[in-house]
């Protein structure tokens, strides 16, 4: 029964918790017994709350949490995992970093609070990379977190623990967060779903960059109409967070159960020629891409000014890493991954004019994004610039055969994307000769999530991956650079 009830999507859990054929307490033992037996081969849920989960389900049974919105509201008992970069009370929560390798906050973060009042029941941790900084989900204090399609790869970054989480049935939906491409990266190598959401559409709480755009948190799933029910439960004002506004009147649910294809889609694996990608990837993306024009809609390469986009990124992003890293630098740079501090410096360097050029460019950009999707309803392009690589590189080598010059050059098809201001999610669309899943960013209008879901929803149902999933581990060896 339990392996059964692991299958189920959220979407059909929920359902049944609402009917009461199964209860919460159902659905947290079959998590605790399919995360014992995944989790070893895997290393996505490090840091695990099966009583605390055990006693919120029991809560939720005896009507005890009857203040929560609708009476559960969303999730009604489903489990989820929550990244460790986002604070769970009475959990460990270590951010990837051995400053906090024994930290146990007193209060969780807003958001926690929020899916907990909607019916979420927090199972574990998922790993990350030290304090999310990095396209492959590793840190000293854990380990590294394995692709579930091939354990010798890695799973992205740095919601790895959480894609890898829904991936392989140990939850089903991961709570996580996505600067340069953090929640959709793990969707392209691990054939899942996650979605970047509008800055604002979700609280982030406790952040000290509370007034910028760049991080955002989101859900990752095995499937979109999972994706936006989890969503659902996200979305709305929070006076803690002051960019959130207030949930659509029409849920992301509603919207994704009656969808409605896009007219026009821009289609570009490159930006114009603008970044490199593998041969192979190219070649998938831009065929399954077409596949568009099976649902009626016309699809055209061509693709948006982004300007210098990616010097624009690094500078806001180095900013980013000053206000959150300058002073645990200061105290504790022998504990902090050689990325961050490199990250970090770079933003004390640049000049004040630097950052002002970075922030007039990104308003230009927005301003042209703003124009494009006033003539298309959709812009299409690579989840990733290669397959996933060797686990045990914090970036593949090179990308069509060319050395990376920092470990965010992998990302750039993603960052440039997070500049945008954009929503954006990855789904699946294929795997290349060796397996390895490959996926597509599919990015709207600003706040215009619902089209977006709707558009990912029918191009799901066309080219019915999502079926593949839970997945069990397999083990496997690292295929040849191109």
């Amino acid at each position: 029964m339990s392996d059964d009830l692991c299958k189920l999507t959220a979407v059909e859990a929920v359902a049944l918790l609402k009917k009461r054929e199964i209860s919460p307490l159902d659905l947290v033992e079959a998590s605790a017994r399919r995360i014992a037996e995944v989790e070893p081969a895997v290393n996505a849920l490090p840091t695990l709350c099966v009583d605390r989960a055990r006693d919120h389900a029991k809560r939720l049974m005896a009507g005890k949490d009857r203040e929560a919105e609708g009476e559960a509201g969303w999730l009604a008992g489903l489990p989820v995992s929550i990244k460790d970069l986002t604070d769970v009370a009475g959990v460990r929560t270590t951010y990837g970093s051995p400053i906090f390798a024994n930290h146990v906050p007193a209060r969780s973060n807003p958001l926690v609070e929020r899916i907990e009042r909607k019916g979420g029941i927090v199972m574990g941790k998922s790993n990350t990379p030290e304090f999310g900084a990095g396209g492959s989900t590793f840190n000293e204090v854990f380990g590294r977190t394995r692709n579930p399609w091939n354990t010798s790869l890695t799973c992205g970054g740095s919601t790895g623990g959480g894609s890898v989480s829904v991936a392989t049935g140990e939850v089903w939906l991961a709570q996580g967060s996505d600067h340069g491409g953090s929640l959709r990266r793990p969707g392209t190598y691990c054939s899942t779903v996650g979605i970047r959401p509008s800055p604002g559409r979700v609280t982030r709480g406790t952040s000290n960059n509370l007034y910028s755009p760049q991080s955002v948190q989101g859900p990752m799933a095995r499937n979109v109409p999972d994706l936006a029910l989890f969503l659902d439960a996200m979305a709305g004002f929070c006076p803690q967070d002051p960019m959130t506004f207030d949930a659509p009147a029409v849920s992301f649910s509603a919207a994704v159960a009656n969808p409605v294809a896009p007219k026009r889609v821009a289609l570009s694996v490159d930006f114009g020629g603008r970044f490199e990608l593998d041969h192979e990837i190219r070649e998938i993306c831009a065929r399954m891409a077409r596949r568009f024009e099976e649902l009626g809609c016309i699809v055209e390469e061509v693709s948006p000014d982004f300007g210098p986009v990616d010097e624009v990124f690094m500078a806001l992003r180095s900013q980013q890493f000053v206000v959150d890293r300058e002073q645990q630098i200061e105290q504790h740079r022998d504990k902090i991954k050689p990325d961050i501090i490199w990250n970090t410096e770079l933003g004390l360097k640049q000049a004040t004019s630097r950052l002002a050029w970075a922030e007039r460019e990104r308003a230009a950009l927005f301003r042209r994004m703003v124009e494009f999707f006033q003539k298309f309803d959709l812009f299409v392009t690579p989840g990733a610039p290669t397959a996933a690589f060797d686990v045990n590189l914090r970036a593949p080598a090179t990308i069509a055969g060319k050395k990376l010059e920092n470990y965010m050059a992998g990302s750039t098809l993603n960052s440039a994307i997070t500049v945008a201001g954009s929503p954006a999610v990855a789904v699946p669309c294929g795997f290349d000769q060796y397996g390895r899943p490959v996926g597509l960013q599919l990015v709207g209008r600003p706040r215009g999530e619902a089209a977006l879901l709707q558009a990912a929803a029918l191009y799901e149902k066309l080219v019915s991956l999502d079926r593949l999933l839970p997945i069990d581990p397999r083990p496997g060896t690292v295929p040849p650079s191109p």
